[in-house]
C-alpha cells in the first residue's frame, strides 16, 4: 500500500497536492470543489487589510507554455473574505491563509484574522512580481522578513509558511532568515517576471506591462530554486511552479520539496487534476519501489 501523506509543520495532509493561491479560491464554493477535486490542502487568494481592484484589463494572457499575469492582488479585504472561510471552518482539509502586507503590523492584524476565521496555517505573500510595495520590497529584505515571521511566530498558534520569489539574488539568504525566524516552511517559488509585446502595436500587451510568469515552462526554475534552498535550510519545503503530472511533483520531492502545490494545471487538466496527480505519483512509486513519499524527499541532494 502507498503511502502518500505528508507533514508540513504541524500540519499533516492526506496527500502532497496543494491548490496554489490565486487559483478558483475566490470563496468557499470554489475552494469547496477543488476540495472535491482531490487537493490535500488549499491555500486561499492573497488577502490584505483593505479590498483591492487590482489592474484594469488585460491582466492575464495564454502564452505557448503557460500563463502570463498581473491581476494585482484583487480581494475582497480581510473582513469579507472571513465570511467565506467561516463557511470553511469543519472543512477535514486544511484551508492555508495567504496574506500580503507592506510592513509587520499589518502582516500580524491579517495573520490573527485569518486564526480567528479558522485557517490551519498561514502564508506569507512576499514575492508577487508586480505589486509595488507588498511584494518583491518585502520578500528580499532579510530583515524585514525575519521581524515580520518572527512577531507572527510570537502572537500566532498556526504554521507560517514563507513564499519565495525567483527573481531575487538573495533567495537562499531570505530562505535563511525565514526558517532563523523560527517559519514553520518555505514556498518556491512564486512566479517568474515577464512580458509580451504586441508586435502591431508595439506596445506591452498586459494593462501593468510587466506580469508574472507561470505554468509548465517555469519547472526547472522551480525545481532548482527548492533544490538550492534544501541544500541550506532544515525546515520543509512546499515545491511550486509548472507541476502539471505526477512526475513533475516527483522531480519536486527529489529535489527537497515535502508537497507540491498546482496552480495553473487546473486550467489544463480541471479541477480533478488533484487527484490524476495523485494517482500518477502512486502509479510511478509502485512501478519503482517506493512505498512512502518521504523516501523521495531529497533523493537528488543525497
Amino acid at each position: 500500500m502507498t503511502d502518500l501523506r505528508t507533514t508540513i509543520g504541524s500540519l499533516r495532509l492526506k496527500n502532497p497536492t496543494i491548490l496554489a493561491s490565486g487559483i478558483m479560491d475566490e470563496d468557499a464554493g470554489s475552494m469547496r470543489r477543488m476540495i472535491a477535486g482531490g487537493a490535500g490542502a488549499i491555500v486561499t487568494k492573497s488577502i490584505g487589510i483593505q479590498p483591492r481592484e487590482g489592474y484594469a484589463n488585460p491582466t492575464v494572457i495564454e502564452l505557448e507554455s503557460g500563463l502570463l499575469n498581473a491581476m494585482g492582488l484583487p480581494n475582497p479585504g480581510i473582513e469579507q473574505y472571513g465570511q467565506e472561510l467561516i463557511k470553511l471552518k469543519k472543512s477535514t482539509t486544511p484551508i492555508i491563509g495567504s496574506i500580503y502586507a507592506a510592513n509587520t503590523d499589518d502582516f500580524v492584524t491579517l495573520a490573527l484574522k485569518m486564526q480567528r476565521f479558522g485557517v490551519h496555517a498561514i502564508e506569507l505573500n512576499v514575492s508577487c512580481p508586480h505589486a509595488k510595495h507588498y511584494g518583491l520590497e518585502v520578500g528580499c529584505d532579510t530583515d524585514l522578513l525575519y521581524n515580520i515571521v518572527s512577531s507572527l511566530k510570537q502572537r500566532i498558534h498556526l504554521p507560517v509558511f514563507v513564499k519565495v520569489s525567483p527573481n531575487i539574488i538573495n533567495l537562499v539568504e531570505i530562505a535563511q532568515a525565514a526558517e532563523k525566524a523560527k517559519a514553520d516552511a518555505i514556498v518556491a517559488i512564486n512566479t517568474v517576471k515577464g512580458m509580451k509585446i504586441d508586435l502591431e502595436t508595439a506596445r506591452p500587451i498586459l494593462a501593468n506591462k510587466i506580469g508574472g510568469y507561470s505554468g509548465k515552462a517555469i519547472k526547472p526554475i522551480g525545481v532548482r530554486c527548492v533544490y538550492d534552498i534544501a541544500q541550506h535550510v532544515d525546515i520543509p519545503i512546499i515545491g511550486v511552479g509548472g507541476i502539471t503530472t505526477g512526475e513533475d511533483a516527483i522531480e519536486y520531492f527529489m529535489a527537497g520539496a515535502s508537497a507540491v502545490q498546482i496552480g495553473s494545471a487546473v486550467y489544463y487538466r480541471g479541477t480533478d487534476v488533484f487527484a490524476q496527480v495523485c494517482n500518477e505519483i502512486e502509479s510511478w512509486m509502485n512501478k519503482h519501489g517506493y512505498k512512502k513519499i518521504t523516501e523521495l524527499i531529497g533523493a537528488a541532494c543525497r
